[in-house]
């Protein structure tokens, strides 16, 4: 290394790890070859109700190579109250969800996810970075590039012809 350069070796997202429900590490190099769909959640939001439209999703696509996965934030007006196992629950008993939830996380601010600063470093929404509300949306090729980012309003099954288009 030449001195005073720096290693500029490029951090892929299969780089970064992640805590599960049970708070054990899981390096997102497991879902490597996946195109994803990586959701920030809340389970008393007005937009919780696309649960459903992501199981839909989960259900339709499963079986090849996709995967949601799911990330609690309690950022916005504390909508995600509760344990990592109160919230699974909930979302099992009103939305029958069969894809992962990960440990409740942040998504703006100096104690963000490193996933989700990730995430928003390569792409911006319409407040540039800063992540606006539950339920804002990346979608991930089978490479691992941030191929989209949608608004929480967005309705999840608007995204699967994007979602078809990378498998």
């Amino acid at each position: 290394m030449t001195k005073g350069k720096e290693d500029k070796r490029t951090i892929s997202i299969y780089d970064i790890s992640v805590l599960d429900q049970e708070g054990k590490e899981v390096s997102l190099r497991a879902y490597e070859g996946k195109v994803l769909l990586i959701v920030n959640t809340a389970t008393g939001c007005h937009f919780t109700p696309q649960y459903k439209e992501l199981q839909d999703l989960w259900l339709r696509f499963k079986d090849r190579d996709f995967a949601i996965l799911d990330f609690p934030c309690d950022q916005f007006l504390h909508q995600a109250k509760g344990s990592d196992e109160e919230i699974h629950t909930f979302c099992l008993l009103h939305f029958g969800i069969g894809f992962p939830q990960f440990h409740k996380i942040e998504v703006n601010g100096k104690n963000a996810s490193p996933l989700f600063a990730y995430l928003k470093n390569k792409k911006k929404g319409a407040l540039g970075k800063r992540i606006p509300w539950n339920f804002t949306k990346f979608l991930v090729d089978k490479e691992g590039n941030v191929i989209a980012r949608y608004a929480p309003g967005i309705a999840p099954s608007s995204i699967a012809k994007d979602i078809e288009a990378l498998l």
